[in-house]
C-alpha cells in the first residue's frame, strides 16, 4: 500500500511562491542590459529587419519550433541533460558565430537556437521531476515559449504562458505550436535585430543568445516549479496561480 506524503505546510508553500515570484521578476535583468548594449527599445528592433525577413519570420519560426520538438526530444537519448550554465555557454557561442556572419547566418541559426532553447526548457522540467517524453510535459515545454520574451518582459503583465492545463493530444500540441509561433516570431525577430547591430557583431550575437537562454530557463523554472508546488501542496493549480499572480503584483520591499 502506497503511503502518500503529507501536503506541504502553509509557510513552506508561501516561501516557495515568494521565491518563484522573485525568479520571475528578476528574469528581465539580462534583457535590460542587452537593450542598453544595443542602444534601442524593444518596440523598434523589428523595424530594423529587412521587410523580406519580416515577411517570412512567422513561417520560419513555426517550422523551427516543429523541428525543435523532434530534435530536442530525440537528443535526450544521446546527450544527457545539461546544466543551465552549459546550455547558456552553447547558445552564447552559437550567437557569436551568427553575429559574425551577418543576417543570413543568423537566420540559418534560428532552427538550431530554437532546438537548444527547447532542450534547455526540457532539462529544467527534468530538474523538477517531470518526464519530457510525456505529451503533457511536451505541451508545457512549448507553452514556456508563450512568455513575453526577455526584451518585453513586464512584471506581472504577461502570465499567459502559465495558463490552465488542457487535455493534451497530438492535435492539441500542434495547435499550441501554431498559436505560440507568432509570439515567438516577434521575440526571435527582436533577437535577430539585436544581433545585427553593426558595431557589435559577434559580441551582440553572444549577448543575445545568453540573454534568451537565461530568460527561458527562468520561465521554465517558474512554470514547472508551480506545477510541482501544486502537486506537493495538494492544491488546485488555479489557486496556486492566483496566489503567484498576487505575489508578482506586490511591490518590492525596500530594505534599509
Amino acid at each position: 500500500m502506497d503511503v502518500l506524503n503529507p501536503a506541504l505546510p502553509a509557510n513552506d508553500v508561501d516561501a516557495r511562491l515568494t521565491a518563484l515570484a522573485l525568479r520571475y521578476t528578476r528574469a528581465s535583468g539580462p534583457g535590460l542590459q542587452l537593450l542598453n548594449l544595443v542602444g534601442g527599445q524593444a518596440e523598434g528592433l523589428l523595424d530594423q529587419l529587412p521587410q523580406n525577413v519580416r515577411d517570412v519570420l512567422g513561417a520560419r519560426t513555426e517550422d523551427a519550433l516543429r523541428l525543435a520538438m523532434q530534435a530536442a526530444h530525440g537528443s535526450r537519448g544521446i546527450v544527457e541533460a545539461k546544466s543551465g550554465w552549459m546550455s547558456r555557454a552553447l547558445t552564447t557561442a552559437m550567437g557569436a558565430a551568427g553575429g559574425m556572419g551577418g543576417l543570413p547566418t543568423a537566420l540559418a541559426e534560428l532552427p538550431v537556437t530554437t532546438t537548444v532553447l527547447l532542450r534547455a526548457i526540457q532539462d529544467v522540467a527534468v530538474e523538477h521531476g517531470f518526464d519530457p517524453a510525456e505529451e503533457g510535459v511536451q505541451y508545457d515545454c512549448v507553452q514556456v515559449f508563450a512568455a513575453a520574451g526577455p526584451l518585453d518582459h513586464d512584471d506581472g503583465a504577461d502570465l499567459g504562458f502559465l495558463g490552465a492545463r488542457v487535455t493534451v493530444t497530438g492535435p492539441a500540441l500542434q495547435k499550441l505550436i501554431t498559436s505560440v509561433a507568432p509570439r515567438l516570431a516577434t521575440v526571435l525577430g527582436q533577437k535577430l535585430a539585436a544581433q545585427m547591430v553593426p558595431v557589435l557583431g559577434a559580441a551582440a550575437g553572444a549577448a543575445t543568445n545568453y540573454t534568451y537562454t537565461s530568460y527561458y530557463q527562468q520561465m521554465a523554472h517558474v512554470h514547472f516549479g508551480l506545477r510541482r508546488l501544486a502537486m506537493e501542496a495538494d492544491l488546485d493549480r488555479d489557486a496556486i496561480l492566483e496566489r503567484f499572480r498576487e505575489k508578482v503584483a506586490q511591490p518590492p520591499v525596500n530594505r534599509m
